[in-house]
């Protein structure tokens, strides 16, 4: 008489829209025992204040499964709540915290990481966007068998795919999102028969994904268009790509740029200097120029910039320049 062996206990670790469809992963796996949802506590956003709960979280209690959202992972009732719950697995995708060397050794097989690069290049907090920006070839998702180090253990299976030339953070995000769970769905029978052998990473090959600020997103007119035109995609829809040019009564104003400018041929002028053309703005830039026809004025909406010239009267010589 065939017994049906004991399912997994498997505990996630994940916090933005990113790691939710691992968690569905997880939850329809005939071999996992979903325990538990690790997230970051709910953040406060909106003019009034109200908290947040992380989608993971929200995506755990549609599911009915359980939510722990640990201030300290070294300390407090969480290091005592894992040794209870006893899993044989952590799956961690984009939680937003370094592991302990506790919590790294406590499962039977581990913890595992889904990493949206294709390591040993982007390690760290912002892999999709820095990919975007440095016109990478392709990009793709790592499962990696986690260590101590930041993004540095070997990697269990790897899937890549082409950046396409209108590629955004926004849609590499929801292309790479996609691949991570079914990647780790795909991975999970021989993860859990320890069939996937490691692959070491070259650690000489390593690149740096810093973790991005708003201060990313200034344009310095004074670099190529090719890589400006490459953040402006790469940093959509967050921290965005902006400059600033002065209104009529002198202030400076924040102007943002969005994905769609077209590299051209480079007029006389100074970097960051606005050129009419009909219904854009053409802006020189250290090399080449960029063809800007949408952009959103500080304290209004996004609109065309033939609609924005209406009622906002350029000075001669109006520059685009950092603040």
């Amino acid at each position: 008489m065939s017994t049906v062996p004991p399912r997994a206990r498997v505990i996630f670790m994940g916090t933005p829209d990113f790691a939710v469809p691992c968690i569905g992963a997880l939850h329809a796996h005939r071999r996992v025992e979903l325990l538990l949802v690790v997230c970051q506590p709910d953040k406060v956003h909106g003019r009034h204040s109200e908290p947040q709960a992380p989608p993971t979280k929200v995506a755990a209690q549609r599911l009915g499964v359980p939510v722990a959202q640990p201030t300290k992972l070294r300390s407090g009732d969480f290091p005592e709540l894992l040794r209870e719950l006893a899993p044989d697995l952590v799956v961690v995708t984009a939680y937003g915290r370094i592991l302990p060397d506790a919590l790294l050794a406590l499962p039977r097989l581990g913890c595992v990481n889904v990493h949206a690069s294709l390591l040993p290049r982007w390690r760290g907090a912002g892999p999709i966007q820095w990919a975007v920006a440095a016109g990478d070839a392709e990009s793709g998702v790592c499962l990696m068998q986690m260590d101590s180090g930041l993004d540095t253990g070997p990697v269990l299976r790897r899937a890549a795919i082409p950046l396409r030339p209108d590629e955004t953070g926004a849609t590499l995000h929801d292309r790479l999102s996609a691949l991570g769970s079914a990647v780790l769905a795909e991975s999970l029978d021989a993860l859990l028969d320890g069939d996937l052998r490691p692959t070491p990473q070259d650690a000489s090959a390593a690149t740096l994904a810093p973790i991005l600020t708003r201060a990313h997103g200034q344009l310095d007119f004074a670099l190529p268009a090719v890589e400006l035109e490459r953040r402006i995609r790469a940093f959509h829809p967050w921290p965005g790509a902006f400059s600033h040019i002065f209104g009529n009564d002198g202030r400076a104003l924040v102007v943002k740029l969005f994905p769609g400018v077209s590299i051209v041929a480079r007029p006389a002028g100074e970097p960051g200097e606005i050129v009419l053309d009909g219904d854009a703005w053409i802006v020189p830039c250290g090399e080449g120029a960029l063809r800007v026809s949408e952009v959103q004025l500080e304290g209004k909406r996004r609109m065309a910039v033939a609609e924005l010239v209406r009622g906002f009267r350029l000075p001669p010589g109006a520059r685009l320049v950092g603040v």
